[in-house]
């Protein structure tokens, strides 16, 4: 066994003992404030109700009052069964369901038609949860459920019967006894904090439920403390988690207000944190870099976040507790992924992007990594998840980052990232202008004994991005590489029409409005192969990407560059428009 393989079961065993000890920290008898241990009586009446920052969709609610189920990609007809009785056609499928977020399309019509199934739904969930249990009782969607019932109250127990309003709330308060138990094994990152999130918001809305509240706004203070960074990125570091987690945190605040409490220092330091990095991460369309399973921007979503940003002033550029760097210019972003992998408890998300960037130029993306889907997202997870999925450079066929293998382990703790690279040197400067940026990354030193360094340099006009990607052994600058292949690769977005010409070293990508960018690798054959985005709105969508290939005894300096050009070449080849066609 290598020395590697032998750190890696070390930190996995490590992950699985602090697992169950965690867990058996919940279940045992401890101080009056310890959260598995605090009673939660059922309330007597709902003191406020959260506000919903989500937007609701009334035309869902005819679709939902019709027996149509259409969650995460998938639908199901009911056909005079509750949506509980029938076999959930996929796992994403069964978690939106029991999550019960759709409460708020039936809000958004408003009707009492939508108030009446409303309420017959939640009251079926109540006499029998159904076939999908062991997705219902998870932590994170219970904590989901929990929001979602206590933010739709008002509009579900309007008129309702005596008793439907006790079978409500002693429902309710059963549902928050488990998660204040199983709080402590939900996984680590978003998970977690929802669950802590989902008991602070009962015990703020539910009346009687001041120790709850005291306990789980203590462990919620110790999560926010750790897992947001001082620069405001997550210790996930998915984009998306920012998102999620301010939909969540800005009713918790207003919850606090309507409460008259004030709320902890440590929730309103880590909003303030928080919010810069929405715009860190934001390309001129609006939408978030793919990093880290970062799927579709949900632009609504977005903008009433935006809108509680008082500060509204230009993104920082560099965000080394997350580990990323933004590159701007005249209306061109670049946006690198400059970070080791988070750690293994935090990582089961977390993809293997080290060095990989983005690259938009205005309104619109050119260079892209692949994203995750929002739909069959179990069937594309590790296949997005590679260093091959990014715009970056693979070497071996293998990914920097190595992943917890499949099995009957996996399926207690997932798939997290179990090594990948230690040392991320960063070094960024200017001159005139001219914004420079280098890193580098070990995590090709244990299989292939090779550092990987990349460049970038973006003018002040923001028309000319250089790159360079330098290979050096790690056992000195005199060193021979070893004879393995390597891959650099440029995702492009849908959107990018590619042209080759008959420089074999040149393709031209035109961008919508006739913005055109040459990419130019001299020396190097440019490679037109077909790609997938993933984080389209509707599905994965093919698209193209550009690739350069050699091996690293033969090329270990390898040069490209994208430059903005005004016209067009005069003699205009036929454009590769589908990934049907290739180099």
């Amino acid at each position: 066994m290598t020395r590697g393989a032998l750190a890696e079961r070390v930190r996995l065993a490590g992950y699985l003992v602090g697992r169950s000890w965690r867990s058996l920290l919940a279940r045992a008898p401890a101080a009056p404030l310890a959260l598995g241990q605090v009673s939660v009586p059922v309330p007597e009446r709902l003191l406020i109700a959260p506000q919903d920052l989500r937007t609701g969709d009334p035309t869902r609610a005819s679709e939902i009052y019709a027996g149509r189920f259409a969650f995460a990609g998938k639908i199901a007809m009911l056909e005079g069964h509750t949506p509980f009785e029938i076999d959930p056609p996929s796992e994403e499928w069964a978690e939106v369901l029991h999550g019960f977020g759709w409460l708020r399309h039936l809000r958004a019509a408003g009707t009492t038609i939508a108030r009446a199934n409303a309420r017959a739904l939640v009251g079926d969930w109540i006499r029998n949860t159904g076939v999908a249990r062991n997705a219902a009782a998870r932590p994170d969607v219970t904590a989901r459920r929990i929001i979602s019932w206590l933010t739709q109250a008002p509009f579900i127990l309007q008129d309702a019967d005596h008793d439907f309003y006790r079978r409500f709330m002693k429902s309710l308060a059963r549902q928050v006894r488990h998660l204040r138990r199983a709080s402590g094994e939900a996984p680590d990152g978003y998970p977690r904090l929802i669950a802590l999130i989902a008991l602070v918001f009962a015990g703020l809305c539910m009346s009687d439920q001041s120790r709850l509240l005291r306990a789980a706004q203590k462990r919620l203070v110790e999560e926010l403390d750790r897992q947001i960074l001082p620069d405001g990125g997550p210790l996930t570091r998915s984009p998306g988690m920012l998102i999620a987690l301010l939909l969540d945190l800005l009713p918790l605040r207003h919850a606090f207000a309507a409460r008259n409490q004030p709320a902890p220092p440590a929730l309103m330091n880590a909003i303030d944190r928080m919010m810069p990095m929405l715009r860190f991460f934001r390309h001129g369309d609006g939408a978030f870099s793919l990093f880290h399973g970062m799927s579709h921007t949900a632009a609504d979503q977005l903008a009433t976040i935006l809108a509680y940003d008082d500060a509204r002033g230009a993104p920082v550029a560099n965000a080394p507790h997350a580990g990323f760097q933004r590159m701007e210019s005249r209306g061109t972003v670049v946006i690198v992924d400059t970070g080791a992998p988070p750690p293994l408890s935090a990582s089961e998300e977390a993809h293997a992007s080290c060095l990989a960037f983005e690259m938009s130029s205005g309104r619109h993306r050119i260079v892209v990594n692949c994203g995750m889907t929002e739909i069959n997202r179990e069937r594309w997870r590790q296949v997005a998840r590679a260093t091959a999925a990014h715009s970056t450079v693979v070497i071996g066929d293998t990914s920097s980052c190595r992943f917890f293998g499949e099995g009957r382990l996996s399926r207690m703790v997932g798939i997290p990232i179990v090594s990948g690279p230690k040392n991320v040197p960063v070094q960024r400067g200017s001159r005139e202008g001219t914004i420079m940026l280098r890193a580098s990354h070990d995590g090709y030193a244990e299989p292939f004994g090779v550092i990987h360094q990349r460049s970038w340099r973006l003018d002040g006009e923001g028309g000319r991005l250089d790159g360079e990607d330098v290979f050096r052994s790690t056992t000195g600058p005199e060193a021979a590489l070893p004879a393995v292949g390597f891959g650099a690769r440029f995702h492009l977005h849908p959107a990018i029409t590619v042209e080759r010409l008959d420089d074999q070293s040149t393709v031209l990508l035109t961008v919508p409005g006739g913005e055109a960018w040459a990419f130019v690798a001299p020396n190097q054959m440019v490679n037109v192969e077909e790609s997938v985005y993933l984080a389209a709105p509707d599905g994965p969508r093919r698209t193209l990407q550009l690739a350069l290939s050699g091996n690293l005894a033969e090329t270990p300096r390898l040069l490209w560059t994208f430059v903005r050009t005004r016209e067009a070449p005069s003699v205009r080849p036929s454009p590769i428009r589908g990934p049907a066609a290739r180099a």
